[in-house]
């Protein structure tokens, strides 16, 4: 029998048509009319809002672009009067401005629904204490998970990024039982933990993490030092609200996306054509009941795959892979295109490495080099740093077709961070 869930409906696949051509029909009409913007992206595809009969009509509407955002800065793709507006978020902004997003109050209500679904499907309860340890501000992150976390009935602890020493005093004295978090910062949390020795005086049992690709050897070694019973990879971006996108249920099994607040393409990147069943491409997102800033054919740059089939635990809603990277993340080495998640998954197959590597990219005399930093599992000793370096650099060099220097270094060495680690350091100019 199915588990009843009090935030997450019970769909079937028709019902999920159903909802999401109405929506798909709604955001075109709704954006058309309130939108300068997208009214010209229609109208130069020769497209009415009324042109949209069935979901087959979708690949005829044109894509949104990150630069759509950038270009109609401060407020792209405002599709109501600035009167309806209650709150603005920003993404980090690494290059050029930052991408602004707007929402009304409706958005507000339904961003919290998504994200207290999500800590439904971890299984929280009201008793839980959720330690939110992730950007509070312009960002999304915090004010997602902490909207959620109130509407679901669990008690936040809104610490933020950073500051270790808090950190580990609330998780001791407050009684923790969930983190949300990135990985990287989960990982750096148990370090500490383990480090101070605090393991059998805490109660964490689950994280919640996400904004960042992760080796499943990550995952496990911050899972063993947390003492967790389970951990749950969070997706969501800025433009589709924030955080709660879709999450990891307990079978962990794919994440559980809500197909009933936005439509999922998985489409090639080059060709912009829909990918065979199974295989890897870009996440195109379309939302159903955005107000503010509605998505039509949003290209995010996530790489997964869709996940045929009803999960194991029941719910309905359909599952896509791991965000397994980006396709503007894309390295070309010496005319190879690489992805720094299939540089991972070569690390994972190694027990004496750890969990952290970096790679650096550097150039000379016109020729281009490749090194990659590798931490020493733990309890490996240094004697055989040169037959590993080599066993790995020739695994890499079977992967990708192109040759990489490995340096094995010591555990613990390479840099740690409370937000996304950064793994690429490219000096090639």
């Amino acid at each position: 029998m199915t588990q009843q869930h009090r935030f997450i409906p019970h769909l079937d696949e028709q019902q999920i048509r159903d909802i999401q051509l109405d929506g798909l029909k709604w955001t075109v009409k709704h954006a058309f009319e309130g939108s300068l913007a997208y009214r010209k992206k229609l109208e130069d595809v020769g497209l009415k809002p009324g042109d949209v009969k069935s979901l087959d009509d979708l690949s005829q509407l044109p894509f949104t672009t990150v630069e759509d955002l950038r270009d109609g800065y401060p407020m792209p793709l405002l599709s109501v009067p600035e009167e309806e507006l209650v709150r603005i978020h920003a993404s980090s902004g690494t290059t050029g401005k930052r991408k602004v997003l707007v929402y009304t109050q409706k958005d507000v209500d339904d961003w919290k629904g998504m994200m207290a679904r999500c800590y439904e499907l971890a299984e929280l309860t009201r008793l839980d204490r959720v330690q939110i340890c992730v950007g509070y501000g312009l960002w999304t992150a915090g004010a997602g998970f902490q909207l959620g976390c109130e509407h679901f009935g669990a008690t936040a602890v809104p610490v933020g990024p950073g500051n270790m020493e808090i950190q580990m005093q609330l998780i001791k004295d407050m009684g923790t039982t969930c983190l949300c978090s990135t990985a990287s910062m989960a990982l750096l949390l148990g370090e500490e933990i383990e480090k101070q020795g605090l393991r059998d005086s805490i109660k964490l049992e689950k994280c919640i993490f996400g904004a960042e690709a992760h080796t499943p050897k990550m995952r496990k070694r911050f899972e063993e030092l947390l003492g967790l019973k389970h951990s749950f990879d969070i997706t969501g971006m800025t433009e589709l609200y924030g955080p709660g996108a879709g999450l990891e249920c307990t079978a962990h099994e794919g994440i559980h996306y809500w197909a009933d607040m936005y439509i999922l393409e998985i489409l090639d990147p080059v060709t912009h054509q829909p990918v065979a069943p199974g295989e890897i491409g870009e996440m195109v997102v379309t939302s159903l009941h955005k107000q503010a800033a509605p998505l039509i054919r949003y290209r995010t740059h996530d790489l997964t795959r869709l996940i045929p089939g009803i999960c194991s635990c029941g719910v309905t809603m359909p599952r896509h892979e791991k965000i397994l990277g980006r396709s503007d993340d894309m390295i070309i080495f010496r005319g190879v295109n690489i992805y720094p998640g299939q540089i991972a998954d070569v690390l994972h197959k190694f027990p004496d490495t750890g969990s952290e590597y970096q790679i650096q990219l550097t150039r000379s005399g016109g020729r281009d080099s490749m090194r990659i930093k590798v931490e020493r599992a733990k309890d490996v000793h240094s004697g055989c740093d040169s037959e590993l370096s080599k066993t790995v650099s020739d695994a890499l060099h079977k992967q990708l077709m192109a040759r990489a220097g490995v340096e094995i270094v010591d555990f613990g060495s390479l840099p740690r961070s409370f937000g996304k680690t950064k793994r690429v350091i490219d000096e090639r100019g």
